[in-house]
């Protein structure tokens, strides 16, 4: 029960003694009056900037803060504490809810890595390509190597250090079935003659020995070129312009004319030129001004025009300028980016170029790639053609109508086919008189 706060004696309420509290008994509370009350405690001033989340809650004993003072008392103080990181503020950054924001750093792009992504995919295809190239070059390789004739051609001959020779020969089998025109020769011919040189500095040039050039047949006399093929095959022709030129034969190719068809309609027909109307039907050529000097023919057209020789003021000569047009043109087809791109082109052009060629057993496709580099080269330079003739109509007595070059072998000219020394200017003389 709640004591009775009445004087029991007055009634009246009963009031505290001095020093006394209302306190009940047992309450933790200090009385009131029961101690001297202790000094006042200083004043605590805190540093400007002390307080900060976590500290210490204040003692209960400090003064409320509305009785701190509003300044510091005067004496040695802190310094403001700078800011943990950052740059200074620049009157150049932009404004903010609390004050000038300092420029953040760049977040790293998304752009970068996927750019990384790309190049990865990038570099997987181009590997991928490469292993694709490279295949199909292994496989053309082998193609090519394993479908050429061979042929036991080249004869021992002691080293001139005259470079690089070939010999690259036009072969023509007369008879049912190797051709498109028949006439009344039998048996092969030797139809076209080209001696490809890469002198020791460098220097290319295709020369064109007309296939009735007189010479001198290693065991058989004075004759035409082009029977020596016939009387001993490509050892012999291959000995008999070793003999003629001075030069060693270190490759041969022989390219069969019936197949010349093939090869040209293999790279989409080829570009040729002709300033006069022909009607040849010896070699099947018409010619027709009207449509242009120079037109794109197919193989049948190409082939002809490969072998009119009567119907041409020049005779031979004319026929070997365009013999080594229709092969200059299909070299440069061949090597056409149109044809690198194409796989169907390629396979109809190695099909029809296998079977076209036979070369000597130690030709390889490298061989192939430089001779066909030669050509080109030859070409662009202009260093193609026949040696200075003498006569057109020579008649030793036995062989018919034969060619004679200049000082009966030419000697001036092929030496400087040997040393690299030849101009377009000793190309195509023709004697008059």
């Amino acid at each position: 029960s709640t004591p009775s706060r009445q004087d029991p004696r007055s009634g009246a309420p009963r009031r505290p003694a001095a020093g006394h509290s209302h306190a009940r008994p047992g309450s933790s509370a200090v009385p009131l009056g029961s101690a001297p009350q202790a000094a006042p405690q200083p004043t605590r001033v805190m540093p400007a900037g002390s307080q900060h989340a976590g500290a210490r809650p204040q003692p209960a004993s400090y003064p409320p803060r509305a009785s701190y003072p509003a300044q510091a008392p005067s004496g040695p103080s802190l310094p403001p504490r700078a800011p943990a990181s950052g740059p200074s503020p620049s009157p150049d950054w932009p404004a903010g809810p609390r004050g000038p924001v300092p420029p953040q750093p760049a977040p790293r792009p998304a752009r970068r890595r996927r750019r990384r992504h790309r190049l990865r995919w990038v570099a997987a295809v181009l590997v991928l390509a490469l292993v694709l190239v490279a295949a199909r070059v292994g496989w053309l390789v082998h193609a090519i190597n394993s479908g050429l004739g061979r042929v036991d051609a080249l004869v021992s001959s002691p080293d001139t250090s005259d470079g690089e020779t070939w010999l690259i020969v036009g072969s023509d089998a007369r008879g049912a079935g190797s051709g498109t025109v028949q006439d009344e020769t039998s048996g092969a011919r030797a139809d076209s003659v080209m001696v490809l040189n890469k002198a020791p500095n460098g220097q290319t040039s295709l020369i064109s020995l007309p296939r009735d050039t007189y010479v001198t047949i290693p065991g058989y006399g004075g004759n035409k070129i082009n029977a020596s093929y016939s009387f001993g095959g490509a050892p012999l022709l291959v000995q008999t312009v070793q003999d003629l030129t001075g030069l060693t034969v270190d490759h041969y190719a022989e390219v069969g004319m019936g197949a010349v068809e093939q090869m040209v309609d293999a790279v989409g027909g080829v570009e040729v030129c002709l300033d006069y109307d022909v009607f040849d039907p010896d070699s099947g050529l018409v010619w027709d001004t009207s449509q242009g000097t120079c037109q794109r023919v197919d193989g049948t057209t190409a082939l002809a025009y490969s072998r009119m020789r009567k119907s041409d003021p020049t005779g031979d000569i004319g026929r070997g300028l365009r013999q080594r047009a229709v092969i200059s043109a299909v070299v440069s087809e061949a090597a056409s980016f149109k044809t690198l791109t194409s796989f169907s082109r390629q396979d109809a052009l190695v099909e029809a170029g296998t079977h076209a060629l036979t070369v000597d057993d130690k030709t390889g496709t490298t061989d192939l790639a430089q001779m066909m580099m030669a050509f080109r080269s030859a070409s662009s330079a202009g260093l193609t053609g026949a040696p200075p003739i003498s006569s057109l109509d020579y008649r030793p007595g036995g062989i018919g109508s034969a060619v004679l070059l200049q000082d009966t072998t030419a000697p001036d000219f092929f030496a400087k086919v040997r040393s690299g020394e030849l101009t377009t200017a000793d190309l195509n003389q023709l004697a008059t008189g």
